[in-house]
């Protein structure tokens, strides 16, 4: 197989790019293709599909951290939905066959994902045309933004590159299937069984107030956990994951568009028709 016929697997996530969970994912498709490792040089969690003005967008070399013949790594000033364009446009040789985004630590369900920079980095690259999954390991909220070396992310890791392979074999999706969400529940197994499952419309993780004497003060916002997985859509993301404890594989679409009749619609905002009638 020559170079140019190799594919090119680019990597990235909002963790940041010391992350155990994202090298546990790239250790999995070692001998699959050309692995490209573009991610956030420091903690990028919650940033969403964001491309802030103020991203400086510098490139550093970075040296892999395993053992990977193939594979090279940069980290960016910037978002992981910014890697994921520097990866395109600058690092990668060819379009990349796949971006895998994540293992991120904690799970990404509900109507939050759109927070999530691992879901927004997948979403980038699917609007760039490239087959892309987003990749969550359910861990303790306390272990969200470190490096904790205490999540086996080695199940989530075979579900990567399973899924991920699968894609990149297949040119068969539905058109409305733009990205596969991934969420490993935490303590699965290679037997712990997967789902299909839509988007809850449920949210998982609330903000919580800042505490602080005075507005001027400085008063980061919080977030907390707060949901009864049991009243969430039995077909979802949140009942598989929190209430089923199996694996979430939820298709994405890049139309957002809601699935309304347009024509009843039409007729309620012209006062043709009355909700609900």
């Amino acid at each position: 197989m020559s170079q140019s016929n190799t594919p090119i697997i680019l990597f990235t996530n909002d963790d940041g790019i010391e992350s155990p969970g994202l090298w546990a994912a790239v250790s999995a498709f070692k001998g699959v293709g050309r692995l490209l490792v573009v991610a956030p040089r420091e903690q990028q969690s919650g940033m969403g599909r964001s491309m802030p003005v103020y991203s400086e967008g510098r490139i550093y070399p970075y040296d892999v951290p395993i053992d990977c013949d193939n594979c090279a790594a940069y980290a960016v000033d910037g978002t992981p939905a910014q890697a994921v364009q520097h990866g395109v446009l600058e690092l990668s040789e060819y379009k990349p066959s796949l971006l895998v985004s994540g293992i991120n630590y904690g799970e990404n369900t509900g109507n939050g994902v759109t927070i999530s920079g691992t879901v927004g980095a997948a979403i980038e690259a699917a609007s760039l045309d490239i087959k892309s999954i987003a990749v969550s390991q359910q861990t303790p909220k306390d272990l969200h933004l470190t490096y904790s070396e205490e999540v086996d992310f080695s199940v989530a890791a075979q579900v990567t590159v399973k899924f991920g392979t699968w894609l990149m074999e297949h040119d068969s999706l539905p058109d409305d299937v733009d990205l596969l969400k991934i969420d490993v529940p935490a303590g699965a197994t290679e037997d712990t069984e997967w789902r299909m499952t839509r988007l809850s419309r449920r949210r998982v993780y609330w903000p919580t107030r800042p505490e602080r004497v005075s507005i001027h003060d400085t008063g980061k916002l919080g977030y907390t956990f707060n949901a009864d997985p049991a009243q969430a859509e039995p077909d979802s993301d949140v009942y598989a994951l929190l209430k089923d404890k199996v694996i979430s594989v939820t298709p994405m679409s890049l139309d957002m568009t809601s699935r309304t009749d347009m024509f009843r619609l039409r007729q309620i905002v012209e006062g043709k028709r009355q909700y609900g009638g």
